[in-house]
């Protein structure tokens, strides 16, 4: 059995990985008002990691013998004034979930729970990438957005993203 306060710490985790998934598909739909669909498509996949993050935390706490439980998932509000502003949230927001998975491996370490540290060292790497790839998109924008052909560009190449379901397995 998991100690009941990495359970609680878990269960928390797994309902703010719910919420995200539900911002990134509001930037999705953001992006697909503004008929930027490379945006949107980058921004649905995100969404679909997010909800697969959820689920292999879920999975950690059935796999225990541990209970579930789901909170209600409220909507985001954010009123994007520009197209750069979706990409600036959705790495403050990253940096959030890094801080909060570091939480739960915090605990897990003073625990000596080597079991949940082991299963958080994928998602210490993940969000690593996770505040790379939404910086670069701040960064690239910075260079080429306010322009009309880059862009377009950039649209092109956050279109060509595809979906990877996550490598980790329990």
């Amino acid at each position: 059995m998991l100690n009941k306060d990495i359970v609680a710490k878990i269960n928390k985790q797994i309902n703010f990985e719910l919420y995200s998934a539900y911002i990134y598909l509001d930037m999705s739909n953001y992006y697909s008002d503004s008929n930027l669909g490379g945006f949107a498509n980058w921004f649905r996949i995100q969404t679909q990691e997010e909800r697969d993050h959820a689920m292999l935390f879920m999975d950690y706490l059935l796999y225990n013998g541990e209970k579930v439980v789901l909170e209600d998932v409220k909507a985001p509000h954010f009123e994007y004034t520009d197209f750069r502003q979706p990409p600036v949230e959705a790495y403050a927001h990253e940096l959030k979930v890094t801080a909060a998975i570091n939480d739960i491996y915090a605990l897990a370490y003073e625990l000596k729970d080597f079991r949940t540290m082991q299963f958080l060292d994928w998602f210490v790497k993940e969000q690593s990438e996770e505040e790379k790839n939404t910086d670069e998109i701040i960064k690239r924008y910075d260079l080429f957005g306010n322009d009309a052909k880059g862009l377009y560009l950039l649209d092109a190449e956050l279109g060509a993203r595809v979906y990877s379901p996550p490598s980790l397995v329990l």
